[in-house]
């Protein structure tokens, strides 16, 4: 989501995003720099960097303080887009976009550790929108008009729908796009939270998919690195690479010489708005905005 926002912002905006930057080795605030790595700032946040040149990408735990440093840093910045700070009640946001996954809505979910939730169920009526997340393409209205009712919307809030896309798998190296075909057979990397959305994707795309998977924010050593050749090279077949996500690449990306010789692809996903509401979604947004500076002029 703050991808989306990001290509839906910057080009009229400047854009800045603030992190806690989760499974970091450094502490307290740090804005990359074209030296720093994903061990230094987090992989989504690196992510976030390698992804969108000119976007200023900073990192904080105290979310407050490191505010203000960003903002001393680069005081040209007219919008900061605070990923994964909605129970976070020191700092007010103008806006707030509360995400839901499909098969975890926050109405059946728990307090931690027994589920995810980190606030109170209440706390959703702080949320200016309300997307859920990872529905299946083919939702029905009836479904969807269902999961409104659950969510027990306020007068004010505007519930969205989305999916995941994959766009085309690219090199992480040489940027270089590739189709998958029938006749692949793919190594799948990966340290996300939750794979089965894409091995579900892949199960039709290509022949057969092998699976090395880690933790969420895996830290990946130079021994996992040559894990991987090993088991690349246990594939007998010549149409083989290696496919991972744009948050494993992130940090792998660190390890530059041991996988140049390597086909290791990269696969990109993206938000898609279902029932056609992507543009009021946008515009939900460039309203805010535009009501928010017509304010600070008054």
């Amino acid at each position: 989501m703050v991808e989306y926002l990001v290509t839906l912002l910057q080009p009229a905006y400047r854009i800045a995003t603030l992190s806690r930057g989760y499974g970091r080795a450094s502490k307290g605030y740090l804005l990359a720099n074209k030296y720093v790595t994903a061990l230094e700032i987090g992989d989504e946040p690196m992510q976030f960097h390698l992804k969108f040149p000119g976007l200023a990408v900073a990192v904080g735990e105290d979310r407050v303080a490191s505010m203000h440093k960003l903002l001393k840093d680069r005081p040209e910045t007219e919008i900061v887009l605070l990923d994964d700070c909605f129970q976070h009640r020191k700092i007010k946001p103008g806006f707030n976009i509360l995400l839901t996954s499909y098969n975890n809505l926050f109405t059946r979910d728990f307090f931690l550790p027994t589920g995810s939730l980190r606030d109170q169920k209440s706390s959703y009526q702080r949320a200016d929108v309300v997307v859920v997340t990872k529905c299946p393409a083919d939702l029905s209205t009836d479904k969807m008009l269902k999961i409104k009712t659950e969510l027990h919307l306020l007068p004010n809030q505007k519930a969205f729908f989305t999916v995941i896309d994959y766009g085309k798998p690219y090199a992480l190296l040489t940027k270089e796009e590739r189709l998958l075909t029938l006749e692949d057979e793919v190594l799948l990397l990966t340290g996300i939270a939750n794979p089965d959305p894409l091995k579900k994707y892949l199960s039709d795309k290509v022949k057969r998919c092998y699976e090395m998977s880690f933790k969420d924010h895996h830290t990946y050593t130079r021994d996992d690195v040559e894990k991987v050749i090993k088991n690349l090279a246990s594939i007998a077949t010549s149409e083989k690479i290696i496919l991972t996500t744009e948050k494993d690449a992130a940090r792998l990306i660190e390890f530059m010489e041991d996988v140049k010789s390597m086909p290791l692809y990269v696969l990109p996903v993206r938000h898609r708005f279902l029932f056609g509401e992507g543009i009021q979604f946008d515009e939900i947004v460039d309203n805010f905005i535009e009501t928010f500076q017509a304010r600070k002029k008054i």
